[in-house]
């Protein structure tokens, strides 16, 4: 992040004696890129370093789907049956080297933590309430949050009541990070950024744990699992201080940029990572030209794939597409507003849609969760002909591909 913080007891220089309750803490310092990027300070009550029990590796499975053709995807996760916690209830949707892309509907409270030590993530909180329990303090969440989660920090989900919970996960081989054209050479975000320091939120609480028994740790390196069992909670942080640390935004308290004629999506950027932005729309008015279309116009991405996740309201452009839903629209084809829907979009002031909008540069490798999420009618949305609610029976002949 862009910001310094600081919880609890740290000494007033770096790398000298804090003690603690007759014992002398262990420091940590968990930090990217050698010792040249961002890094956090941990003083522990133990070494963290112990361990009691070590699993068996586990690679991560990828069963790959292949179309039969290169078309435009819509998949449906609305009955997307929830199951697991906040871990193992992820499915994994898309991929590249760059990306990972999880649906998640989790239903109990992670028993064991869990780290990874080889790629950030960006929880999306579509539904559902709860806490991230984090060693460097305890991170809420609710619905519309985008929780940040630097790797090498470990955590466990604690959703909050019996209520639903649905969460998109992006994997990230690279830093997520509020993109730079947002910052002053401070780190503080400018004034015409759609959000500010202000919005962010860190840990709410440090919680000290000192307590010992078997505690599992996974570990994600390499393209698996690692489980190992510690003797001492691993929250038993005294305190800490630096710029790596988990956060929260909620996609509620963006200010949106508008313009008379319509912008290009990266008006509504929201995060930058390593081949791959993350963009947000939200309500807001639309374009006052008195000529203007106010609704995007057809576009062909020929270096991204757009993949956008449905999450509330009306998207004006797009037709047949339910709140859960994603549609991906890869490169080297164009995409725009389906037939009807320019014209039926003019004299509208405002737009009420929620969605995250996800732009890949390097393409995207689809999953079996795809193929069974999978509505081959959205590529024929565009035809004049085909009515979705047609294409959609199959005693209607639709067109298709040629064998």
């Amino acid at each position: 992040m862009t910001s310094y913080h600081r919880f609890g007891t740290v000494p007033p220089k770096r790398h000298t004696q804090l003690w603690h309750e007759g014992r002398l803490l262990v420091e940590e310092v968990i930090g990217l890129e050698g010792f040249d990027g961002p890094s956090s300070t941990l003083y522990h009550l133990h070494q963290p370093m112990q361990l009691r029990q070590v699993g068996t590796f586990r690679p991560l499975a990828r069963d790959e789907w292949q179309p039969d053709h290169h078309l435009h995807h819509h998949f449906d996760s609305r009955e997307l049956a929830p199951g697991g916690d906040a871990l193992t209830a992820r499915r994994l949707l898309a991929f590249n080297d760059d990306l990972e892309v999880w649906l998640s509907r989790p239903d109990r409270a992670m028993v064991g933590w869990y780290r990874n030590g080889e790629a950030d993530e960006l929880v999306f909180v579509h539904e559902g309430a709860g806490t991230f329990e984090t060693v460097l303090g305890d991170l809420p969440y609710r619905d519309g949050d985008y929780v940040v989660v630097p790797r090498g920090v470990t955590y466990r989900v604690v959703p909050s009541g019996p209520g639903p919970q649905r969460h998109l996960v992006l994997v990230s081989s690279g830093l997520v990070e509020v993109p730079a054209r947002y910052r002053n050479g401070y780190g503080q975000l400018l004034e015409h950024a759609p959000y500010c320091q202000r919005d962010l939120h860190v840990p709410a609480n440090l919680r000290t744990v000192d307590e010992e028994g078997d505690y599992t740790v996974t570990l994600r390196i390499r393209g698996g699992l690692q489980d190992y069992v510690v003797p001492f909670h691993p929250c038993d942080v005294v305190g800490w201080d630096g710029y790596l640390y988990p956060w929260t935004l909620n996609i509620h308290d963006l200010e949106p940029l508008a313009k008379q004629i319509h912008p290009p999506p990266p008006v509504h950027q929201t995060f930058e990572g390593r081949g791959f932005m993350v963009c947000s729309f939200v309500p807001r008015p639309v374009d006052w030209h008195p000529e203007a279309v106010p609704i995007p116009y057809s576009h062909a991405n020929l270096n991204s794939e757009e993949l956008i996740y449905y999450v509330a309201g009306s998207f004006g452009s797009r037709k047949g597409i339910d709140v859960a839903s994603l549609t991906l629209h890869p490169s080297g084809l164009t995409h725009g507003p389906q037939p009807g829907v320019a014209e039926a979009s003019l004299g509208s002031t405002h737009t009420d849609e929620v969605a995250v909008m996800i732009d890949a540069f390097r393409p995207l490798r689809l999953t079996a969760l795809a193929r069974e999420l999978d509505r081959p009618d959205y590529a024929w949305s565009w035809t004049p002909t085909v009515h979705l609610d047609q294409a959609a029976d199959p005693a209607v002949p639709t067109p298709g591909p040629l064998a």
